[in-house]
């Protein structure tokens, strides 16, 4: 059973890819909300936690490992191919080279830094969803929704924030973009917590499945059990 993969835990995993992949291509633009910046990634990337939480508590830790290593995945290719669009020679009547560049053409530390921040964090939301799962015996789901966002959400914008900017903004800026990113998505985390309860307690009725990580490895790399 638990090596099955179901049309729920599908969609799941294209829904995570797809938030991934467009809060990259969103990171392009600051955005300011209030006094604080903030990459414009942030009204779309709470959504692929708020996702893994899901994952993590209806199908384990081991699922959300898979699906978080083929968020990767696409967001790698994603890069590639930006990087070998922008490369080829553009058609002469073909205006609009430079726009194309300036919001795909992200740079090699920025791609780093998106994909760096994203694993860490979306193995350590995983992770502590996962483990505190365990310590409540499978209660306060909105508690380990909260703490897990925490502390993912948290690590992603630190580390993201800080390889990608630190040298180019002040450090006031970098400061408050770091702070401002891990609250607003901590918030919205909060804000949709109804609904986020309601669908995984409607997942977990229709896939007759409520896992709890007993005997599984938390080592990134052991794709292998599923």
């Amino acid at each position: 059973m638990r090596n099955k993969v179901s049309v729920l835990f599908l969609l799941a995993g294209v829904l995570f890819a797809s938030c991934l992949l467009i809060s990259n291509i969103l990171a392009s633009k600051i955005i300011m909300i209030g006094p604080w910046s903030a990459p414009a990634g942030v009204l779309i990337f709470p959504l692929a936690y708020i996702i893994n939480d899901v994952i993590a508590e209806v199908w384990g830790y081991a699922k959300a490992r898979l699906i978080i290593w083929a968020g990767f995945g696409v967001n790698l290719l994603a890069a590639l191919f930006f990087m070998l669009a922008i490369q080829l020679p553009a058609a002469p009547f073909y205006q609009s080279q430079e726009a194309f560049q300036t919001i795909l053409g992200s740079s090699t530390r920025i791609v780093f830094a998106s994909l760096m921040a994203y694993m860490v964090g979306s193995f350590l939301n995983a992770y502590v969803m996962s483990r505190f799962k365990l310590m409540t015996k499978g209660k306060n789901f909105s508690l380990r929704a909260i703490v897990s966002t925490l502390a993912g959400e948290g690590a992603d914008s630190l580390i993201f924030i800080c390889i990608a900017f630190v040298g180019i903004f002040p450090l006031p800026v970098i400061l408050g973009m770091i702070v401002t990113q891990a609250l607003l998505k901590t918030v919205y985390e909060i804000l949709v917590l109804p609904l986020t309860y309601v669908v995984v307690t409607k997942v977990k009725s229709i896939e007759g499945i409520d896992t709890f990580d007993e005997n599984v490895s938390y080592n990134p790399f052991r794709l292998k059990q599923v």
